[in-house]
């Protein structure tokens, strides 16, 4: 198939748009039906006007940065929101829903408004779209969709490795059932009933033989990090990734693998920033404090970021939900004037409840493979992503002939 076979159209020659109905504040929780609004996030709702395939495109965003989503089925839409449809015997939805993607940058550029930016329907007519032949365009969704579809069930499968991680933690540690063989056959589903000792233990109830009250700094190092001048190129652009607090916001809840930015070797010697081992558990405390993550390999980390590292070898992930335990209560007691801050003395103050370190440890090596198997996941879906990343230009182009041929 070559390219001169392609079409240069625009949107508006192929597609046919319409818009939501309802108000943004329409959602209801729990509700039947997707509800698509301007915000990345997808709501739910009970009601539904439209069941069809079709691209749902954001119409305004306050940074330019329109959500873009695809979706086939029955569903609801804000009135800002736009529907997009083709003709399926002509022009294969999915493949538009790509071209768009490619196309999102410039969709900010030309879009108008000064407090909001705002997409009209001429915007929209004029967006020029490759069309091939309508197998090629199937073959070429097919392709990007089956990334698509395997990065989503990586995404699915870990939300149900962490609830279950999660749930291992508080049958512990809240619980205190911490007969791990009992608590792991009630999360994976078997017939079983937790242990006949397992109570509902409240604040005031004391605690097991061994336990006590204690800071997280008593099984915990802090650590600290820092930004290497702005000033100096050559500290910047390296091979060393700086964890900063969008990254671990990015991460939130998980490993962080990668980084927006990276340093060099001699901004790392030359500035307060240092290396923190893998398996750091990272939270912000400046500005949105409470996000947190845990290091996948040793990174550095800017200043609005600590960094807990056990003070134990096969502790840290006690060490990590831990900290994920205390969130809300961090955000609580932050303080500042222009920015909510944590500092050490929030941690030295917020007690958490420390079993012995025999019983950490096996925690830690129960729970390794979860949190294994969750990386393998994140780091498959950082290759995949990048696969399609780098694919999607070069059909979208007509760059690699998709068709066989006998």
């Amino acid at each position: 198939m070559s390219f001169n076979e392609w079409k240069h159209v625009g949107l508006g020659e192929i597609a046919d748009f319409k818009t939501g109905r309802l108000n943004s504040n329409a959602a209801e929780i729990n509700g039947i039906y997707p509800f698509f609004t301007c915000s990345p996030e997808t709501f739910r709702i009970n009601s539904y006007a439209f069941d069809c395939e079709a691209v749902i495109l954001a119409g305004n965003n306050a940074n330019g940065v329109f959500a873009l989503k695809y979706y086939k089925g029955k569903f609801n839409a804000y009135q800002r929101t736009y529907v997009i449809t083709t003709n399926p015997a002509e022009v294969n939805i999915k493949f538009v829903y790509y071209q768009m993607g490619l196309q999102l940058q410039g969709l900010e550029n030309i879009s108008h408004g000064t407090a909001t930016k705002y997409l009209t329907l001429p915007l929209l007519n004029e967006i020029k779209i490759n069309l091939p032949p309508l197998p090629t365009q199937r073959r070429i969704a097919d392709i990007l969709s089956a990334l698509d579809e395997k990065i989503e069930l990586n995404r699915q499968t870990n939300a149900t490795l962490e609830a279950m991680a999660h749930a291992i933690f508080k049958e512990w540690f809240i619980v205190w059932n911490y007969d791990l063989n009992d608590s792991m056959k009630t999360m994976i589903g078997e017939n079983h009933s937790p242990s006949g000792n397992q109570k509902n233990h409240g604040a005031d109830s004391p605690l097991p033989q061994g336990w006590r009250m204690g800071s997280i700094l008593e099984i915990a190092d802090l650590l600290s990090g820092g930004t290497p001048s702005t000033q100096v190129s050559e500290y910047w652009d390296g091979q060393i990734k700086w964890v900063s607090a969008k990254d671990v916001s990015n991460a939130q809840g998980t490993f962080v693998l990668d980084t927006e930015r990276k340093v060099s070797q001699i901004g790392v010697k030359n500035s307060s920033t240092k290396f923190l081992p893998a398996l750091t558990t990272i939270v912000t405390a400046r500005g949105t404090v409470g996000s947190y993550c845990i290091l996948a390999e040793p990174m550095t980390i800017n200043q609005s970021n600590y960094g807990l590292k056990a003070k134990k070898e096969n502790a840290d992930y006690f060490v990590f939900f831990s900290l994920g335990n205390l969130v809300t209560h961090l955000r609580q007691v932050a303080y500042g004037t222009i920015f909510d801050t944590v500092t050490t003395k929030t941690f030295e103050q917020t007690k958490i409840i420390i079993p012995p370190i025999s019983l950490i440890q096996e925690f830690d090596s129960k729970i390794t493979p979860i949190m294994q198997n969750i990386l393998n996941n994140l780091e498959e879906t950082a290759t995949l992503a990048s696969l399609r990343d780098a694919l999607l230009p070069k059909l979208m182009g007509g760059e690699i002939n998709v068709l066989n041929h006998d």
